[in-house]
């Protein structure tokens, strides 16, 4: 292993050593200002002079001192903001803004920073980053299919020479399916939303590590394509059956993911180092930032303004990523392409 791989591999084992999860509680929760206007509220209905209409009504929807009439809106219930959902947003802000005149610092609340809501968005800084995420990973996917399909040359039986154009359309697939429900998860952060998030999450992480070790291993027999694939596929369908109807736990679904980022890092930097592809910098690039996204995903910090956190800045770093993930896969499509056409002639 030359001096390069060597340096990767401590930064990939230094970021390794921070997985283990904080078992903190949330200081708001434990606030006596805070829990008190959410105990008034929920029995109110009210935040100072700020009152909320659907608390006047029973956890079955039928109203308490009103006509059926002034039920919130049917369009408008997507946003899932209950009495309780309300009352806690309401109180936490009113919380903060007392805080920070008294010169205090942000802190959590249930698990989570107190985010500015915009509309009905819980956190729109994530929300954006994440379409813009969406939107690079399918232009990535369709300059891929236009470059294997009307581009580069094709076989006798109008099969593509890349090897691994099945696998980078799965990618493909499970990269946009987690894009979108991420953007959905932070839009409402709900137990359906965090499942969907969660399990697409590690459905993508766990197949790129898949993928990555079938292209740097240079995996084309099907069979062992399968031998490697199919222990791998076992473990995240039972993470994610674990995730969804025994326990959803966050801790335990990033550990997870890290994990298996940090191992797609370090199998990608030790092929980058001994490859001679043309386009290994490419490589080390996604490496830098990888590590970066990583290193953002461990340090958590409150939001800026209450917008941007460590999190947000996670999903900043992702689209360029994205970008320079897709911007490799073509030039290895071109290689490997340029390659196996000219052992045919």
């Amino acid at each position: 292993m030359n001096q390069i791989a060597r340096s990767h591999l401590i930064m990939f084992l230094f970021a390794l050593s921070f997985l283990v999860p904080s078992l903190e509680a949330s200081e708001g929760d434990a606030d006596p200002i805070y829990k008190t206007c959410l105990e008034d509220c929920e029995i109110s209905g009210c935040v100072g002079e700020m009152c909320f209409q659907h608390c006047k009504f029973s956890s079955d929807g039928k109203p308490i001192d009103g006509p059926w009439y002034l039920q919130e809106p049917l369009y408008q219930k997507w946003k899932q903001w209950d009495c309780r959902s309300d009352c806690r947003y309401h109180c936490m802000i009113a919380r903060e803004e007392q805080r920070w005149k008294l010169g205090g610092k942000p802190i959590k609340y249930h698990g989570k920073w107190p985010f500015q809501r915009v509309y009905a968005i819980q956190e729109p800084a994530a929300v954006a980053f994440s379409a813009i995420s969406l939107a690079i990973q399918f232009h990535g996917w369709l300059s891929f299919f236009i470059l294997l399909n009307y581009k580069l040359p094709l076989r006798p039986d109008k099969k593509t020479y890349y090897e691994y154009t099945g696998l980078f359309h799965i990618y493909a697939i499970l990269a946009m399916n987690f894009w979108f429900w991420s953007a959905v998860c932070h839009t409402r952060d709900v137990e359906l939303t965090e499942k969907l998030d969660y399990s697409s999450a590690v459905a993508l992480v766990g197949f790129s590590f898949i993928l990555t070790i079938l292209r740097t291993f240079d995996v084309r027999d099907e069979a062992s394509r399968v031998m490697v694939a199919a222990p791998l596929i076992a473990f995240v369908m039972t993470h994610i059956l674990y995730l969804n109807f025994y326990k959803l736990d966050y801790g335990l679904n990033t550990k997870v993911c890290m994990a298996m980022g940090v191992a797609n890092l370090l199998i990608w930097g030790v092929w980058a180092g001994i490859t001679s592809h043309p386009s290994r910098w490419k490589v080390w690039l996604f490496n830098v930032g990888g590590t970066i996204a990583l290193l953002l995903e461990i340090y958590d910090f409150p939001p800026y303004k209450g917008f941007i956190d460590a999190h947000a800045l996670w999903h900043v770093a992702n689209i360029p990523l994205a970008y320079i993930c897709w911007s490799f896969v073509r030039d290895d499509a071109v290689f490997r392409t340029s390659t196996l056409v000219n052992k045919t002639k």
